[in-house]
């Protein structure tokens, strides 16, 4: 009888997180448009950090970035800078300092950078406890460096943003860029693969059986972006760049993206 019971509550479960499922996997309704509208002006409203994340692409996405831009003229100045990747980060927090620190952002999906820490993420689940080590840095950027983020965020006219000679960089102690100047920088470990934002049924089944719910589930969009948490290991010294900035003062302020433009928490003079 006890197994009976057991069967039936497991059977109504199942039931309730697929109808749930189908439910959330449905097409937007007007309303859910209109909170989107309303909340994308509101977040237009507030200041937004901008940061930058960079690491290392795995092997096989270096060499097709490479052989994708073979007939480059400066091809040979980049066989180095080209293993190294970043991204501008639209979304960037932090999320907890106990029992760890852990800091949030996402990406848009495809991307080089989402496969890169993903890829490091199953690097990661083989490594013991005592193994942890940085497979990333977050760079949080400082008010002279508008420039940076607008290098990072378009990587199909900037392909090997590291062999950009307005970019000054170094390396961490584990062997990742550090973009000079920075307001700040993070050395982090993603803890786990990303969660995707545009699907969220991942919140109402476990994750080992959430591909087969996907696959009985119909009407499954692509994905857009994808959520990544990671702990922060280390707070990096950074370097001053070289050469003298027209306005030491946007050194120490933090970048901020409002409006639809990079500004401060004062005013960024004009060039």
């Amino acid at each position: 009888m006890l197994q009976s019971c057991t069967s039936a509550v497991k059977r109504a479960t199942h039931n309730l997180n697929h109808s749930l499922l189908r439910n959330h996997s449905s097409a937007p309704s007007t309303q859910t448009e209109l909170v989107k509208k309303s909340l994308r002006e509101l977040l237009r409203e507030t200041a937004q950090p901008v940061a930058v994340v960079t690491s290392t692409l795995p092997d096989h996405e270096a060499e097709s970035l490479q052989r994708s831009y073979s007939s480059s003229s400066v091809q040979s100045q980049k066989q180095v800078p080209s293993i190294f990747h970043g991204a501008t980060l639209s979304s960037f927090t932090s999320i907890a300092l106990d029992p760890h620190p852990l800091v949030a952002f996402s990406l848009r999906v495809p991307s080089r950078m989402a496969l890169a820490l993903n890829a490091h993420a199953v690097e990661h689940m083989h490594r013991t406890q005592t193994q942890i080590s940085p497979h990333m840095i977050i760079n949080i950027l400082s008010a002279a460096q508008p420039n940076i983020a607008r290098l990072f965020s378009r990587s199909d006219l900037h392909p090997f943003p590291f062999a950009d000679s307005k970019v000054q960089w170094m390396l961490s102690a584990d062997g990742l860029p550090v973009i000079k100047g920075a307001l700040g920088a993070l050395s982090c470990t993603v803890v786990g693969r990303s969660l995707p934002l545009s699907d969220t049924r991942w919140m109402y089944s476990s994750m080992e059986g959430w591909e087969a719910e996907v696959e009985q589930v119909e009407g499954v969009s692509g994905l857009a972006s994808e959520l990544f948490i990671a702990r922060v290991l280390r707070v990096e010294d950074v370097q001053e760049p070289e050469g003298q900035l027209e306005n030491d003062e946007l050194r120490t302020l933090p970048l901020l993206y409002h409006q639809r433009q990079y500004t401060t928490v004062g005013e960024i003079p004009n060039p």
